[in-house]
């Protein structure tokens, strides 16, 4: 029964829209003439005049001399003109729809098609963009709900490998320790390979924990959360440089989640497939000329993305940024390289406000 209200309540604003926009195009003197009288008017209007020339003074003889078949012709001719011209102007906005329509991405919010044309074709336009903003609103509120529910599953198995694998790993070490302690000199050499083995799945087991549930950003705040997430990528090859500043704008615990998870994505592709050398993190409050908010930049020296097709974790990216009505764009950067960029609006309300957090 919510779903139904909800349609109809929809269904009721979209049609006050149109009254209000009928009623202001009719203040302006402006009325959108259907395609159908537009076709019938054209037509009725050529055939009253040739009415009208067969009842008067002009005839037509038998056989039709040259002079009479040329201004039939010519009526003719003008009749089929005047329809191509109503025909075109009238059908050129369903051609724009029709592009519009098969460009269209519920993940790539873009702008509408505009509302113009026939009367036809101004309300068949209308009613899909109220279609895609209705579709791009259920799509986030999808998007948000199996995100929510992927951050519990994540929480889940972290806690799982930190309580369970961790500690039975933990064990295992302990055990191999008192073994170490007993065993004769010609085996010790491999007790203490198996120890460090143990070891390094124990902190192979703590760091895949740390990634599905990031700990510092619940206790420490997403600017201390961004520069452990950039000294984690930094290993042989790479290099991640940081700009965080500690006074950011407040933000919901929602977009504080985007943002470390858009920042975790971006690094990690550029690790794995961007075959670049160096990275930088950049996150900076917007000024309240651009609506405020923060911005968040991930740039690399890599290859870029080329003709490359979007994979599974760049559409994830634009998933999370719909999640919380942000802007996501990939970009070439200046010398080569990616641009992830990410650009979230500051809270209703909270345009002005400022939080000072740890310092850099």
């Amino acid at each position: 029964m919510g779903v139904v209200t909800d349609i109809r309540s929809r269904s009721r604003s979209a049609k006050l829209a149109a009254g209000v926009s009928c009623e202001k195009a009719g203040r302006s003197g402006k009325r959108n003439v259907s395609l159908f009288w537009r076709i019938f008017s054209l037509n009725a209007a050529g055939l009253v005049v040739a009415t009208a020339l067969l009842l008067g003074p002009v005839t037509v003889s038998t056989p039709v001399l040259a002079g009479e078949a040329l201004v039939l012709l010519a009526g003719l001719a003008t009749l089929l003109a005047g329809n191509a011209v109503v025909l075109r102007i009238g059908l050129t906005p369903l051609h724009r729809l029709g592009r519009a329509m098969s460009t269209a991405d519920l993940l790539v919010p873009g702008t509408r098609p505009e509302v113009s044309g026939p009367a036809e074709a101004a309300q068949l336009i209308e009613t899909y963009n109220t279609m895609l903003d209705r579709l791009q609103a259920e799509r986030a509120a999808g998007a948000g709900r199996a995100l929510q529910a992927q951050e519990r599953e994540r929480h889940r198995i972290a806690r799982e490998l930190h309580d369970e694998v961790g500690q039975t790993l933990t064990a295992v070490l302990l055990q191999l320790k008192r073994v170490a302690d007993r065993v004769p000199g010609e085996l010790r050499e491999e007790v203490t390979l198996a120890q460090e083995a143990t070891r390094a799945g124990l902190d192979e087991i703590r760091r895949i924990a740390r990634r599905l549930r990031p700990g510092v950003l619940e206790e420490l705040g997403l600017a201390s959360a961004l520069r452990s997430l950039a000294a984690e990528f930094t290993h042989h090859g790479l290099t991640v440089q940081h700009h965080i500043p500690g006074d950011l704008p407040p933000l919901a615990p929602e977009a504080e989640l985007v943002l470390y998870r858009v920042a975790q994505e971006g690094l990690t592709n550029t690790a794995r497939h961007a075959g670049a050398d160096r990275a930088r993190l950049t996150l900076r409050p917007l000024p309240p000329s651009e609506g405020g908010g923060v911005e968040l930049l991930v740039r690399d020296n890599g290859t870029g993305l080329g003709a490359a097709t979007e994979g599974a974790g760049i559409r994830g990216m634009r998933e999370r940024a719909l999640l919380i009505g942000a802007e996501i764009h990939f970009e070439p950067a200046p010398g080569g390289g990616t641009d992830v960029r990410l650009r979230v609006p500051a809270p209703p309300g909270d345009r002005s406000a400022d939080r000072t957090g740890d310092s850099p």
